[in-house]
């Protein structure tokens, strides 16, 4: 897919303010850690991960996704009366109906005519949305777009922490299917994209690939959908193997992107990666053959937030100064599945609004 009408003009995005560090969850994992000797200091040495956030627990994803709309739409100084495409793209939602974009819609008061609705994906939803709507400006439907996710880890968390302290049956290699769980955090990630004319920023998504690998779906599973309910889940990740997987999956994707830009490694200027841990981080660039000082990172402070991961750190990368006009940058996602979305855009000037909520 090839665009030449389409801006990245804005991003909002919000974060809790309650941190946990590593130590801490290994402190709440002490009836384990003691029973198995395990050694204090593993969780963040395996992933880079030092701490995450969490907000409450009654906080609805709509909640942290209208602040980040809210954020986007200031940062661009834009009218939401022009928003014509409302996407809620995280794996977290309000209930399983009606859609968690309508509460967004309402309380942004965006206009009847714009267009609403959910995508999930696992990692990769914010990426998907960002492509339907770019397709919908492109072709002249609208002339702007939303598209943001909220992920609320902490219940996955705790109910793995209580999980692993009650089962006296696990082993050191039985705990390793639960281990990736313990690396969630929260976020609250929004894009605004427009069309080219009435864009500030001149950001420009330039186009983008996907490929599906789903041979390889059962690799990270939750339970059964427990959307408007507790939302306490339970993952099952086969790391090793997803690790493995999806680096293969990564590669045979950049081939593509690289083909369909007509770029190469050389005139990449910055990467930003799904952020999982500094081991997924190190053999993805490797394989790929790009350079680890290009890349942004944000999986030490806020640990593995979804598809809210990629695209807040694109923004914080925007709002460090690590993207300047002319960049040509990278965002390279891959989620469970496998699914793998990769986006190249043309930086320019990109607001960015961020806080927390």
């Amino acid at each position: 897919m090839k665009f030449q009408n389409v801006c990245l003009e804005a991003f909002g995005y919000s974060l809790p303010e309650e941190i946990w560090t590593s130590e801490q969850i290994e402190q709440r994992l002490e009836p384990l850690y003691s029973r198995l000797n395990l050694p204090v200091g593993r969780l963040e040495l395996m992933t880079g991960i030092r701490e995450r956030r969490f907000w409450p627990r009654d906080m609805r994803p709509s909640q942290p996704s209208i602040a980040s709309c809210r954020q986007a739409l200031s940062a661009a100084a834009l009218d939401p009366s022009r928003v014509g495409l409302l996407i809620h793209a995280s794996v977290c939602r309000d209930f399983l109906e009606p859609a968690t974009a309508c509460g967004v819609h309402h309380a942004l008061g965006l206009p009847p005519a714009c267009m609403i609705y959910d995508l999930s994906n696992a990692c990769l939803g914010i990426l998907n949305g960002m492509l339907n709507a770019a397709v919908l400006i492109e072709s002249g439907a609208i002339e702007s777009a939303l598209v943001v996710g909220s992920e609320l880890g902490r219940g996955l968390v705790e109910t793995t922490i209580a999980a692993l302290n009650r089962d006296q049956s696990l082993t050191r290699k039985s705990i390793k299917d639960s281990f990736a769980s313990l690396t969630i955090g929260s976020a609250s990630c929004a894009v605004l994209l427009t069309r080219r004319e009435l864009s500030r920023s001149q950001t420009r998504l330039v186009g983008g690939v996907v490929r599906a690998n789903t041979r390889w779906h059962a690799l990270c599973q939750s339970e059964h959908d427990l959307a408007g309910a507790d939302f306490q889940p339970l993952m099952a990740t086969d790391s090793t193997e997803l690790l493995t997987q999806g680096v293969q999956t990564g590669v045979d994707t950049f081939a593509d992107f690289l083909t369909a830009t007509g770029w190469t490694r050389e005139t990449i200027d910055r990467t930003v990666c799904h952020q999982v841990g500094v081991a997924h981080r190190k053999l993805m660039l490797d394989s790929l053959g790009l350079p680890i000082d290009r890349d942004q990172a944000t999986f030490p402070w806020l640990g593995n937030t979804g598809s809210a991961a990629l695209p807040i750190s694109t923004a914080r990368a925007a709002e460090v100064g690590a993207l300047q006009p002319g960049n040509r940058v990278a965002l390279l996602g891959i989620g469970s599945g496998i699914n793998c979305v990769m986006l190249a855009c043309e930086w320019g000037t990109t607001a960015v609004g961020g806080g927390s909520c």
